[in-house]
């Protein structure tokens, strides 16, 4: 399933960058790449797309070249139907990308999926890596007794449902939880964006998929590779990295931040207490002051 629907979308002049598209694995990955100098790549998570870190590719594309990728299913990459939407593959069809892009020096900023999926990549090449930029993020295999936040949903029988018509959860959940005020039409505008990509059930294949890949237990079919990036994390542990936080986010709530210092001992913390899961919309401006402030200072 392709969307050439999206591909010169704009959102309003929102998200004006020029696509740019590769076929990796046999479909269109889409990618921003704007403006030039050292590489910084922006990954996103559940259920969103590139159109996320639109404001730090204006931001930032001025000093840097800011390359930003939509996973299989999402935004205007290409939603196949015959392909296994778990981590091993989204962090291979990553892995591809950034190869053939040739990217060195590389600073990858990643929050949610973003984060086991962008870490996949830079465990197995942190030689290309440069610097790190944590947002709102774990990375691990939940314990077999731990009930995860989707799973009552499953024994309601209310799953498919519900995740299967994103035009309806994305306004419903995702934009529940902003702490910033957006106002009325750049909320109406950032409503088009976040939906545009699920026009069908079909289309909605790669968000559906991401709830039931959190690896629980040994046995689920992702525990090998997320354990595998936990294990590893250890090879990227002198490179410069910084951890900037929503402290509203009930997905990931601030007691994460002790897992992390217990995997990086004195990584560099920026608590935002007015954001939540999605920072990137509750607080851009500060967040890409401190990316820009961290970039020049290692």
């Amino acid at each position: 399933m392709k969307r050439f629907y999206m591909r010169n979308e704009t959102f309003e002049g929102t998200f004006p960058f020029k696509p740019h598209f590769r076929e990796i694995n046999g479909f269109d990955m889409h990618y921003v790449d704007e403006g030039d100098g050292e590489p910084i790549i922006c990954v996103h998570g559940e259920p969103t797309w590139g159109y996320l870190y639109r404001k730090f590719i204006s931001g930032l594309s001025d000093t840097y070249r800011l390359i930003v990728p939509d996973h299989m299913g999402f935004g205007k990459s290409d939603v196949p139907q015959d392909k296994p939407y778990v981590m091993a593959q989204h962090v291979d069809n990553l892995t591809k990308l950034i190869l053939e892009l040739g990217l060195r020096d590389i600073t990858i900023a990643c929050q949610d999926w973003g984060g086991p999926i962008s870490l996949g990549f830079a465990t197995r090449h942190p030689e290309r890596i440069k610097r790190l930029v944590i947002m709102n993020t774990s990375v691990g295999v939940a314990k077999p007794h731990r009930k995860l936040w989707y799973e009552d949903m499953v024994e309601q029988g209310t799953y498919d449902q519900l995740m299967g018509n994103m035009k309806s959860f994305i306004p419903g959940f995702m934009f529940s939880t902003f702490i910033r005020k957006i106002p009325r039409p750049e909320k109406k505008i950032m409503k088009k964006a976040y939906t545009a990509p699920f026009p069908n059930r079909e289309a909605c294949i790669g968000a559906m998929a991401f709830p039931k890949d959190i690896p629980k237990g040994e046995n689920h079919v992702s525990s090998k590779i997320m354990q595998e990036v936990r294990d590893n994390l250890k090879v990227l542990k002198d490179k410069p990295k910084i951890l900037i936080w929503g402290m509203k986010d009930g997905i990931f709530p601030p007691k994460i931040i002790d897992i992390w210092e217990k995997i990086y001992p004195g990584i560099e913390r920026h608590e935002i207490e007015k954001a939540g899961h999605f920072l990137q919309e509750d607080a851009p401006d500060e967040i890409i002051n401190m990316i820009r402030e961290f970039m020049e200072t290692t």
